[in-house]
């Protein structure tokens, strides 16, 4: 039932009000129109349907919201860090190796000497002498790297010892004492300026010099075929390539420590290696791996293990383990030896010389044969310094034994064949002998690669034509018996050199020590590699057993510290003589890791490496064969 009397008040005031909502309206709107141009009104409908299309949309923009947070803008417009500010910093913390990096890829000449000597300074504050002296033959300009050596001289003498020879005195008294032109032009020939005898092992920089990329995919083609690989069980068959997986072998040694056994002779002998050809890496496989031809061995007269077939000694795990010691963060990255003459031996050769002068000019014959024995006794013995390496180590044996016969070799005290003959006998083929004269000669040894090959993914290379080379330079010189001179490498001396270069791999077959010693050199190289292309932080490679404070113990030997001094003469025509003190051996390989121009890439490399990936091995197992 309807009322008598309906609400028609309240009709009317709904319709009032709606009246006045669109009134409202209709000004906002207009007001809008005004105030806003056209195009954003045209817009509007656009902007308020695009988080109606997908509530994807909305997480889209949360998320491109955050990207100005981790823009990089900021640093791009960052002043790029001056080398100088760069090399300051890796000084700071302790990197002189980085901090020698950065300073050698400064183009101007005059800017890396500073750079250079900055690093100098701070090597002699740390009292590191040896890695200083390393560094000074790396400054480009000659006057300050002549400066930069008297600084060490100096620094040394004030700490009250040296780590190698200081030759000042010998300098002074070659200066002094002999006529000539002297020029410092720190190039070896034609030169006087100190210099490390013995043999010294820097890979860094070699690898800076030989690197270089493969292109033809050939190392990526092997390292595919590798996962065929033959699982053979008998490690005496011999392989073209055999493969072992350094982090396996590790564990295995590890766990054998552990359980209070030793390793296994296959893996001190390192299943038979005689060569490093190929070194790869697997980052999700977590291998790193080392390949090359291997053959079963025996143990010679010496105890030395050596391949049935080839005759070349066998690789160690004990040289394997000393070097990556080296190269590791705890260590020099650097090892060698030197013979150094003693201060006071020095001291008594100046006085003797002085002397011998005084008396004028040596008879032929007996005269000269007691003026060189009072020599050899005056001089003494001299030190012998090891570094980088434990002076009880299978390396540093092999070190010395090779610079002690290089020296005795050069002066015809042992023969190594026709086709290296002695400087002596070099001497009696010239029909010129030259002026009486007393000759001391240097010679030093450096790796001698072609290149190290490697993929564009810097995950496989190929080390090219190992050998060793043999440098020359006339360290002194003696006029009658009363002066003593130095000068340039003259042809004789560098003939020898070039003899003993060429015919290197026919001495190691006579010689095991030399093909001993290309052994360490190539492990060297090996080690250098993994530290300047991360291999094992790659491969995710912690290590234990191997690192520089693991369980693994190298066998040791009878430390040597001292060797006689090597003098020799011959008298020709009854009147020339020449009487030669060895100068000794150097070893640098620094120049191999760093000059990315030599560092080749190589798709053959490549190949290779996919090929020799590990397959499903068996437990325990480390080593593989590549299948033909």
């Amino acid at each position: 039932m309807r009322p008598k009397n309906p609400r028609v008040g309240s009709s009317v005031v709904s319709v009032l009000a709606t009246v006045a909502c669109l009134s409202i309206v209709l000004a906002v709107t207009f007001f809008l129109v005004q105030q806003r141009p056209a195009v954003t009104v045209e817009q509007t409908p656009e902007q308020i349907q695009t988080p109606q299309e997908s509530p994807l949309v909305l997480e889209e923009q949360e998320t491109v919201a955050v990207v100005p947070e981790i823009t990089t803008e900021t640093i791009v417009e960052t002043p790029r860090v001056a080398p100088e500010v760069q090399v300051a910093a890796h000084l700071e913390s302790g990197e002189f190796g980085q901090a020698i990096e950065t300073a050698e890829t400064v183009a101007n000449l005059h800017q890396r000497t500073q750079l250079l000597r900055m690093v100098v300074q701070a090597q002699l504050k740390s009292g590191d002498f040896v890695a200083a002296l390393g560094t000074i033959n790396r400054i480009p300009l000659a006057d300050e790297r002549t400066k930069a050596m008297g600084e060490r001289t100096q620094a040394m003498s004030m700490a009250g010892g040296s780590q190698l020879a200081d030759f000042t005195q010998l300098i002074d008294l070659i200066q002094t004492q002999t006529s000539g032109l002297w020029e410092d032009t720190g190039e070896g020939e034609g030169s006087i300026r100190q210099f490390d005898s013995g043999v010294r092992v820097d890979p860094n920089g070699l690898l800076h010099h030989i690197s270089k990329q493969e292109l033809n995919g050939r190392l990526a083609a092997l390292g595919m075929k590798a996962r065929q690989a033959d699982l053979n069980q008998n490690v005496a068959q011999n392989s073209q390539l055999r493969l072992i997986s350094l982090t396996r072998l590790e564990k295995e040694v590890q766990q054998l420590i552990e359980e209070g056994r030793s390793p296994v002779e296959t893996m001190k002998m390192l299943a038979g290696l005689t060569k490093v050809e190929y070194v790869f890496v697997y980052p999700k496989e977590n291998e790193v791996v080392i390949a090359g031809p291997a053959e079963a061995w025996i143990y010679n007269e010496q105890g030395l293990a050596v391949g049935i077939e080839s005759g070349r000694p066998v690789l160690q795990l004990d040289d394997l383990v000393t070097v990556l010691r080296t190269f590791s963060n705890q260590g020099e990255k650097i090892f060698g030896c030197s013979f150094d003459p003693r201060a006071e031996g020095l001291a008594r050769v100046k006085e003797f010389v002085a002397q011998s002068n005084a008396r004028g000019p040596l008879r032929a014959g007996a005269g000269v044969q007691s003026w060189t024995r009072q020599l050899k006794e005056k001089l003494g013995v001299q030190d012998i310094t090891l570094y980088g390496v434990p002076d009880t180590s299978r390396v540093a044996r092999v070190l010395i034994e090779a610079d002690y016969r290089m020296k005795l070799i050069g002066i015809g005290k042992m023969d190594a064949g026709e086709n290296i003959p002695s400087y002596f006998d070099l001497l009696a083929e010239q029909d010129d002998k030259g002026t009486q004269s007393l000759e001391a000669l240097r010679w030093w040894l450096t790796m001698k690669y072609d290149s190290v090959l490697h993929n564009a993914e810097r995950s496989a290379y190929q080390v090219v034509g190992s050998s060793v080379l043999c440098q020359s330079e006339n360290q002194i010189v003696t006029n009658d018996g009363q002066r003593l001179q130095t000068g340039q490498a003259e042809k004789l001396n560098r003939d020898f050199a070039a003899n003993f270069t060429k015919h290197y791999q026919e001495l190691a077959q006579q010689d095991l020590v030399y093909a001993d010693l290309q052994n360490i050199f190539d492990l060297a190289l090996v080690a250098a590699l993994m530290r300047n292309e991360q291999l094992a932080d790659r491969a995710g490679w912690e290590m234990t057993a191997f690192a520089a404070n693991g369980v693994y113990h190298p066998a040791e030997f009878e430390a040597a510290h001292t060797v006689d001094t090597v003098v020799n003469h011959r008298v020709f025509n009854g009147k020339d003589v020449v009487v030669q003190v060895a100068g000794g051996v150097r070893v640098d390989t620094g120049s191999v890791v760093k000059n990315q121009n030599n560092l080749k890439v190589s798709s053959e490399v490549g190949a290779v490496s996919t090929q020799s990936k590990a397959p499903a091995l068996p437990v325990g197992r480390w080593w593989w064969d590549l299948a033909n």
